[in-house]
């Protein structure tokens, strides 16, 4: 089994293929092609501490064919392609660390059917989510999947994002029936069909839900769509101390209430989204939670936890029941990231999440809270706590880079804590450039398979080169 992907470029590809292909998009597209250094570095945007790599130029696809004609120009000559959706990516998954093209599929606009007897739908890659669930608002049905920023599905399936909804209906590899790819050859393939099941052939579709571009450019994506919910019902509660929060949310786990969100927010959190969303809200750890069902089932479930979080000092528990009142709340943890910049005007966010069985939750938050005192960092906790996934945000001096250091050996020590706990070293910002670095440590012998897949789909190595899979040059 090969040990390594060795990518087929140094720094930068060769720029006589560089140009070949620049020239034919540009003859080809027209205005829909650009080489403009603004628009270059915005499509290699990456909300980390990593350094913008922009690629040599940027296309706008409308279809499949025309993603299929770039991919099959950008084979030919060995040069990389890097697939760009909404641009919401976290671990640098839209960097060019060679070169290449940047291929923006944000144009892929159509929702292209929905069958609501069937509770699915199809739609072009670059149909964002609130897009999506404001054409099925009259139609009784939602897509649950909802990481906070609006991204686009394709880009949610490329990264196998998840977000606050994910405790109940799953994460995006649960929610995908069926994709449309352009493979790195320029072939476009299904890689199933919208039954609900099947035990035909090898499951293609999981396998590029989470691919993040690297075997094959996702152009459309069938999904699983839910009923609204009869009643939605939320709340809110504090808690004396972060441990007790996170026990408080194991218990109401193992206890199988049927929680559709379940948010944590430790007490800088709290202060950034006071200052952020005017909220007004007691400054300590606190949870946000809501229950969807019916009006009995959902009084039933708020009951249950009411005791639990009483067992665990939680106190000050109020409803949401109002659809506004609920919308402020999420919003203001929607805003999270943004509002973190309040605590530290002018600081740099270096965003980070871990994901631990759910046993092991209360104790990885309480080790990380630890190291993040010691370390003297301005470092927010908050997450998806529902299933064990929770977020650092460091806020960092753009000008001392020491602080840097720092934040990159802290960065290690949560992600080899989460792995020694039986975790992941991401729960849904993906891999990309940022945590190739714990892939071995992850997966151990697993990744030689890993490899010699990307090597089977992708042998020139143009698909989104230099992510995911560790470089042995």
């Amino acid at each position: 089994m090969s040990s390594a992907v060795q990518p087929h470029f140094t720094k930068q590809t060769d720029e006589d293929a560089v140009k070949a292909v620049c020239t034919k998009l540009a003859e080809q597209f027209g205005e829909r092609f650009t080489t403009g250094k603004a628009m270059r570095e915005q499509h290699a945007h990456t909300t980390t501490g990593l350094q913008n790599e922009k690629p040599d130029g940027v296309v706008f696809a409308r279809t499949s064919e025309e993603v299929s004609q770039i991919v099959s120009l950008c084979n030919t000559h060995c040069v990389p392609v890097i697939a760009f959706g909404s641009g919401s990516s976290l671990e640098g998954q839209l960097n060019a660390p060679y070169g290449g093209i940047s291929l923006d599929l944000s144009g892929m606009d159509a929702i292209v059917e929905v069958c609501a007897e069937d509770l699915n739908c199809t739609v072009q890659a670059g149909v964002t989510r609130k897009q999506l669930n404001d054409y099925l608002r009259d139609t009784g049905l939602f897509f649950p999947i909802d990481p906070g920023a609006d991204a686009s599905l394709g880009g949610m399936a490329a990264t196998r994002a998840s977000g606050t909804n994910a405790v109940r209906y799953g994460t995006m590899k649960d929610n995908v029936l069926a994709l449309k790819a352009v493979m790195a050859d320029g072939t476009i393939i299904t890689t199933s069909s919208k039954a609900k099941k099947s035990s035909a052939g090898y499951d293609l579709t999981r396998l590029l839900v989470g691919s993040e571009g690297t075997l094959g450019i996702i152009t459309e994506v069938s999904l699983k769509l839910s009923g609204i919910p009869q009643a939605i019902s939320g709340g809110i509660c504090g808690f004396p101390d972060l441990e007790s929060a996170c026990n408080a949310v194991i218990m109401t786990i193992q206890c199988g209430i049927p929680v559709a969100r379940i948010e944590l927010l430790d007490t800088l959190q709290v202060k950034a989204v006071n200052l952020h969303s005017k909220l007004g809200l007691v400054e300590r750890p606190t949870l946000l939670v809501e229950f969807h069902g019916t009006d009995s089932g959902v009084a039933e479930q708020a009951d249950l936890f009411a005791d639990i979080i009483e067992e665990f000092g939680g106190s000050d528990f109020e409803w949401a029941t109002k659809p506004e009142d609920r919308t402020r709340l999420w919003t203001a943890r929607h805003e999270s990231y943004w509002a973190t910049f309040a605590l530290r005007p002018g600081a740099k966010s270096v965003s980070s999440d871990a994901c631990v069985p759910i046993s092991q939750l209360a104790e990885c938050v309480r080790q990380t809270q630890k190291d993040i005192a010691e370390s003297g960092f301005l470092a927010p906790i908050v997450g998806h706590v529902g299933d064990g996934n929770f977020h650092v945000q460091l806020l960092l001096d753009p000008e001392n880079p020491e602080e840097h250091e720092k934040a990159d050996a802290f960065l290690e020590r949560l992600a080899q804590r989460a792995i020694a706990m039986g975790g992941t070293c991401t729960g849904e910002h993906g891999v990309g450039q940022g945590k190739m670095k714990y892939m071995k440590q992850e997966f151990g012998p697993a990744l030689a398979y890993m490899i010699a897949i990307k090597q089977a789909f992708d042998p020139k190595n143009i698909l989104n080169p230099g992510k995911i899979l560790p470089r042995h040059d």
